[in-house]
């Protein structure tokens, strides 16, 4: 069984944002989009649910205490997460069903549970940002499938004009007892009503809408607000959207988990946004002002410095990433400086340059006058 701190490799007591930092860090290198070597698809899986588990806070104290076993209901719907809300209601149904038969009470209090309103599974929606989305935010339309409460019923299950019974075969309790014999002696076994369910009633004309189910499957469209300055695994979270409850119990939610395509010119590290600018030698030697692109597509001026070097990095200040949550404060725009140095000349630049050189002192024999430019630029 794999180790959560492991999978992320980060330490048992790292912090919220040393977890965040490793998921995206790990998230980049394997997503299925980037990285197509065979297993990778396997390993962002396990990282995704690394995440899900230590970077919520209760989910990450169960797994610290349980292992797996504290959050294995994370993994149990293909849609996304569970309920955790009712993690001792869990427990208390397997102490029932090992030692119901030594007292009262615990078996009608698991079967009102049960029989109340269930909340709703909370579903998973993958969705994919171009580079500005993610940078500016903005509104998202979406489609999703989910479960919704059968109007025709109104989530009872039963056809219009008729109601549910009691279960004749758990009197309404959810739940059969079974004496069983033993070596050990003689032990009662719970288990849930094979008729009703578990939930005490019967319906005996099912709503021809819904089956008898009380739930439909329907595709809604959503529009969501993407907050400015998202990231790769970034986690939203829509309230009410999941699946709907049974028995009139509250809808889960819907968690939207955002991937963001790569730009052709620009790169991002934390708020900042990277690029890179070409010039010409005579441009770095002698300085110049050059309009760039920018992420907000406006155009910007850069006054590159006199006798710039390969490599200098520029900086635009706020022109970055907004900040999430945030959204006033902007990183920075850095611009790597790439010199274009020219394999041949013409005449005209050959002879121009050579008396440069000589005025310099430069011996050009080795390499020739392109091996004296390259020179002056650290090549």
């Amino acid at each position: 069984m794999a180790d959560y701190y492991e999978t992320l490799g980060v330490s048992r007591d790292a912090d919220k944002e040393d977890i965040k930092q490793a998921y995206r860090r790990l998230a980049r290198k394997y997503h299925p989009d980037v990285n197509k070597e065979p297993g990778a698809e396997e390993r962002f899986k396990e990282i995704n649910r690394a995440y899900e588990v230590l970077s919520e806070p209760e989910m990450r104290a169960r797994y610290d205490r349980f292992g797996e076993a504290g959050v294995g209901g994370a993994a149990a719907g293909a849609a996304g997460f569970q309920d955790f809300g009712d993690f001792g209601g869990f427990a208390a149904d397997i102490f029932e069903s090992f030692f119901s038969g030594f007292g009262g009470g615990m078996g009608t209090q698991t079967a009102s549970r049960r029989r109340g309103p269930a909340r709703g599974d909370d579903l998973r929606l993958d969705l994919k940002l171009e580079f500005r989305e993610a940078v500016f935010g903005g509104e998202k339309e979406i489609r999703i499938s989910h479960l919704e409460t059968c109007n025709t019923c109104e989530g009872s299950g039963a056809k219009p004009g008729t109601r549910p019974r009691t279960c004749t075969t758990c009197n309404g309790q959810g739940q059969v007892r079974r004496a069983a014999r033993t070596p050990f002696g003689s032990f009662t076994q719970v288990s849930v009503c094979p008729t009703c369910n578990g939930t005490g009633q019967m319906i005996e004309e099912k709503c021809e809408t819904c089956g008898g189910r009380g739930q439909r499957q329907e595709t809604k469209k959503l529009k969501i607000t993407i907050p400015a300055g998202v990231d790769n695994g970034t986690r939203l979270r829509v309230t009410g959207e999941g699946d709907a409850g049974q028995r009139n119990g509250p809808a889960g939610d819907l968690y939207v988990y955002l991937y963001v395509n790569e730009d052709a010119e620009f790169r991002r590290e934390g708020i900042n946004i990277l690029s890179t600018l070409k010039v010409s030698y005579i441009q770095a030697l002698l300085g110049s002002r050059i309009e760039i692109n920018t992420v907000d597509d406006t155009p910007q001026e850069l006054l590159v410095p006199p006798g710039t070097q390969p490599g200098t990095v520029l900086t635009l200040e706020g022109k970055g990433v907004p900040k999430l949550g945030n959204p006033v404060a902007r990183g920075d725009h850095l611009i790597t400086i790439k010199v274009d140095i020219p394999t041949k000349l013409n005449p005209e630049e050959r002879e121009l340059l050579e008396k440069i050189a000589k005025i310099r002192g430069d011996r050009t024999e080795k390499g020739g006058i392109e091996g004296f430019i390259g020179k002056m630029f650290g090549g």
